[in-house]
């Protein structure tokens, strides 16, 4: 019977597979771009131009989907929905345009054509659409150290409406390039902190404003205080009637007031992007719906654009009005539709009616709303869940209250993004056990009863391997190696083999081969050979291309840990009759 060599013990890894450069860019592009493929609908109608083209513009336009087959019976439950977050966008409207230090009327007119918009391109059956008290601070924060609303109120309005046209360009822009990774980086605890703290501090100035706090000192009693508060009869004050008037003129496109209201617009629409995607995906998910995010970004962007033109500041999806729309049985976006027009009768008939509508009622209204967003369960559970998420949140909620709102948003974003790089350039690896009983082998920290193979490190490899993190990786595997090495010494034992579990590599690049080179060539002075499991596809190309596999010898590349173990067992016992003979 013939010997049986090492590389017919086990199954044989496929190395010969190899993908073109375009194919593999194309997989690429459309994995980091299109994960969803939004066109894969197509694909399921028959091949006609007419319902290609018509699937085509229905991504595009989601109402085409809803709407053929909108029903009457739909039509009653948007229509109560929209009855009913009319009746809240009216006291909101004008409680945030006072935030955002622009003139009330302002606030309804961007609950008229904004939800109209949204109607048409939006993919949310549950988001009702109008201004929010965070963005509404945030832009007045922003644009108000250049330009006074008391001295410049014509100057600073039109200066708001150019802000709100920015934020629907960067919304448009992140939907058409799909680029809502970037939002990405404002994680829940970056908005949840962001949040509370803005609200905290509207809530403050309500209560400052609404007690007359500023003409107090510590030593008034609280009868005059009480005596303030109710002779404070301060009402809205005149809202002229009519429809929203054109704006385009208006917007600021000169220096300096265009880098003003860029920045301003930049800043908010990141936030009110976030939140209204944020909270559009919470209420689908009540309804085990799904909202296309890149779709979300589009209709915001177009509904800001469009309501620039048409004396409208930014707009979203704020979590109050939209969780009222949910509550009240909404259907489709009709229930925007519905609002829309419930706004416009208001601004042709019934504007003058709420001149009388007292100050302190809006301010209530305002502290009502605010209260929601500070999320103290939310904090708890980020407290006892990821200590470093509640820091990211607390630097938000700090930053805000302590410092200004950019102040806030940026602390908690970059440790947010200085996280992310930590995860990249420290991937975790970690020393592999068989668990007893079983074929399977796992971190030896998380099963600390596994048990080690005599002679044989098992290490499993972080990803990505790149230039980032390889002279790390080099360093700890060392380590690893040095420990593993002292641990055989005590037994009267050498450490021969080394496997490196690649299963969770999912790219590697030069740097990283090169690392893998160094290793390896470390290990043989040492006379420890290397050996590979379960490598991925586009790591095994990489790793054939640069010869990493040809100066390791392809009989080390295995499908399995337990493979590579019984691989190294047989080279052991091949080894010792060698030996055998040789004696």
């Amino acid at each position: 019977m013939g010997t049986i060599t090492l590389e017919q013990s086990r199954a044989n890894v496929n190395l010969s597979s190899r993908t073109t450069f375009w194919k593999s860019l194309k997989y690429q592009l459309k994995e980091a771009f299109f994960p969803d493929d939004p066109f894969r609908q197509m694909s399921d109608h028959p091949p006609t131009p007419l319902r290609r083209t018509w699937s085509f513009l229905s991504y595009f336009f989601p109402v085409l989907e809803w709407a053929p087959k909108y029903k009457l019976t739909l039509f009653a439950s948007d229509l109560l929905a929209g009855i009913t977050i009319a009746s809240l966008a009216i006291p909101q409207g004008i409680s945030y345009a006072k935030l955002a230090n622009v003139p009330p009327i302002i606030g309804l007119y961007s609950s008229f054509v904004p939800p109209l918009v949204y109607a048409v391109f939006g993919s949310s059956n549950n988001l009702a659409v109008g201004p929010v008290a965070a963005a509404s601070l945030l832009l007045a924060s922003s644009i108000r150290g250049k330009v006074s609303p008391e001295e410049q109120p014509e100057l600073y309005l039109h200066t708001v409406f150019t802000a709100a046209f920015f934020t629907g360009l960067l919304q448009l822009i992140f939907g058409i390039f799909r680029l809502g990774i970037l939002v990405d980086f404002l994680s829940r605890s970056t908005i949840t902190g962001f949040m509370g703290g803005t609200a905290t501090i509207i809530i403050l100035q309500q209560f400052k404003g609404l007690l007359g706090l500023q003409h107090f000192t510590n030593k008034t009693d609280i009868v005059t205080v009480l005596h303030a508060v109710l002779a404070n009869r301060r009402e809205v004050g005149d809202l002229k009637k009519g429809l929203n008037p054109i704006s385009i003129s208006q917007l600021q496109l000169k220096s300096p007031y265009i880098s003003v209201a860029m920045k301003a617009g930049l800043i908010s629409g990141f936030i009110a992007l976030a939140e209204g995607i944020a909270v559009g995906r919470s209420l689908a998910l009540l309804k085990n719906e799904q909202t296309d995010g890149n779709k979300e970004m589009i209709a915001f962007g177009i509904m800001n654009i469009a309501g620039s033109f048409t004396s409208c500041y930014l707009t979203t999806g704020p979590f109050s009005k939209s969780a009222v729309n949910y509550h009240a049985g909404c259907k489709t976006p009709m229930s925007n539709v519905v609002m829309a027009v419930c706004i416009m009768l208001v601004l042709l008939w019934l504007t003058p009616l709420f001149k009388y509508t007292p100050l302190v009622a809006l301010a209530a209204i305002i502290v009502v709303a605010m209260l929601g967003l500070i999320e103290l369960h939310e904090m708890k559970h980020l407290f006892k869940v990821d200590k470093f998420d509640f820091c990211v949140c607390m630097a938000a909620f700090f930053g805000v209250v302590f410092v200004n709102m950019e102040a806030g948003l940026l602390l908690s974003v970059g440790l947010s993004i200085i996280r992310a790089l930590l995860h990249v350039a420290r991937p975790t690896t970690c020393k592999l056990g068989k668990v007893t009983g079983t074929e399977l082998y796992r971190d030896l920290e998380h099963y600390p009863d596994s048990t080690t193979i005599p002679g044989v490190l098992i290490l499993q490899l972080g990803s990505p391997i790149y230039f980032a993190n390889a002279n790390y990786l080099r360093e700890r595997i060392t380590r690893w190696v040095e420990a593993e090495g002292n641990i055989c010494k005590e037994k009267g034992q050498d450490l021969q083999y080394i496997v490196f579990d690649m299963g969770g590599v999912a790219a590697i690049d030069n740097t990283g081969i090169g690392m893998l080179l160094e290793v390896h060539r470390m290990l043989g002075k040492k006379e420890i050979q290397v050996a590979l499991t379960n490598p991925r596809l586009r790591v095994v190309e990489k790793l054939v291309a640069a010869n990493f596999i040809d100066v390791l010898g392809k009989e080390w590349v295995f499908l399995s840990i337990s493979d590579a173990v019984s691989g190294c067992r047989f080279a052991l016992r091949q080894a010792d009759n060698q030996d055998e003979l040789q004696v």
